[in-house]
């Protein structure tokens, strides 16, 4: 697999590194529901930079991707960590699709034009792309606009772990 950046996947793993460090540092802030998530695209992420890119690899860790953004969620309604959550359920959700689409076309999501406008393989890309700008502004309006739920260290921990999340994606969208 060709990328148009050839350090992306390892900045995509070092980016999903920092953010899970940062998730289990905030410990008791974050419940596990959001702890898995982030262990699983820190995983995911390492898995992607050090594997041959093999449809089947895409497919598997598309699934476990999937299969993680759903429990990240679960039971975490009315709570203050819902929101932030909601976030890692995103990002996972946005990296399975990314992952199901090199699967498809053995090729990253958004990579030098192929597959863009040809059936499945382009509404998949459209929806990285989409995804990816959601991320980015979620995570801007959760910095800037919104009442933050935590404070000192804790919210120092989230806000990194937020932005080397939507970092991460930015990467990966640009870099495939």
């Amino acid at each position: 697999m060709e990328h148009l950046l050839p350090a992306a996947p390892w900045l995509m793993a070092a980016a999903a590194t920092v953010s899970a460090a940062a998730c289990v540092a905030a410990w008791r802030a974050v419940p596990w529901q959001g702890k898995q998530s982030a262990l699983v695209m820190a995983a995911a992420m390492l898995l992607v930079a050090v594997s041959d890119g093999e449809p089947a690899t895409g497919l598997i860790l598309g699934a476990v991707l999937l299969v993680s953004a759903m429990i990240g969620t679960m039971g975490v309604r009315g709570t203050p960590a819902a929101a932030t959550c909601c976030h890692r359920a995103l990002v996972s959700l946005v990296m399975a699709i990314c992952a199901f689409e090199s699967a498809s076309t053995g090729e990253a999501a958004v990579s030098s034009g192929h597959g863009h406008g040809q059936g499945l393989s382009g509404l998949l890309s459209v929806i990285v792309v989409v995804g990816v700008i959601s991320v980015v502004l979620w995570t801007v309006v959760a910095e800037w606009f919104l009442e933050p739920v935590h404070h000192g260290r804790t919210a120092r921990l989230l806000t990194t772990e937020a932005w080397a999340m939507a970092a991460g994606l930015a990467v990966m969208c640009l870099g495939f």
